[in-house]
């Protein structure tokens, strides 16, 4: 867990594609969920277990985008804690061909999907101390959003931007273009101390990115 002017994070790495979902949490014990990716019953008891046993109330449930991975426990954590799931309205149609599109993997998921409450470029998420800016970022999806924490200078970039590499552009929504324009107009300005935290893998800094990206 890192603890950086009042907001924890918390990371766990979920399902076969080894994602990462994040919980922030304040000094007040108000959290976020970012990107539920657990998807069977052990991964679903870790993520419930960290929150009771911190006494967390999570306020609100957001995503990235859209993409199995990053939402096998949307049905899970909307139904648990009772709050609706938050993305970009362009990536909402990914929802429909969830299930098979599972199975292509050799996957058994038969969940229901949530019902979708919309974030938008700009919007600012506020929970409690935490305070987080939806951008827009298209490209590997259409509706891809990362989080920003100016305060912090976290970002929570989803499967945008990673160490060393991008989101990958040949599924359904993507565009190579698109997502190298929107990295480097919209990412790449941020302050060179910014921490990326990506939706696999480890983290790494816009700086970093700057000099050793090759995508970049």
């Amino acid at each position: 867990m890192n603890i950086i002017n009042k907001m924890n994070v918390k990371t766990f790495i979920f399902n076969p594609f080894q994602e990462n979902t994040y919980v922030l949490s304040d000094s007040n014990n108000k959290c976020i969920i970012i990107d539920a990716g657990c998807l069977n019953l052990e991964e679903k008891n870790d993520l419930y277990s960290y929150i009771k046993e911190n006494n967390l109330l999570v306020e609100r449930i957001l995503n990235t985008h859209l993409h199995i991975d990053h939402c096998f426990g949307n049905q899970f954590v909307s139904e648990t804690f009772n709050k609706k799931i938050e993305a970009h309205p362009d990536d909402e149609a990914l929802l429909n061909g969830m299930n098979k599109y599972a199975q292509t993997f050799g996957i058994e998921y038969t969940e229901n999907h949530p019902t979708i409450s919309y974030i938008f470029e700009g919007d600012t998420i506020t929970v409690g101390e935490i305070s987080l800016k939806a951008i827009h970022v298209p490209g590997h999806s259409k509706g891809s959003l990362v989080f920003y924490a100016e305060k912090e200078k976290y970002l929570f970039a989803g499967d945008v931007l990673f160490s060393g590499s991008i989101g990958r552009t040949d599924l359904p929504g993507g565009n190579f273009h698109d997502l190298i324009d929107n990295i480097k107009q919209k990412l790449l300005i941020l302050p060179d101390e910014t921490v990326v935290f990506s939706g696999h893998g480890a983290q790494t800094t816009i700086l970093h990115e700057k000099q050793y990206n090759p995508f970049l």
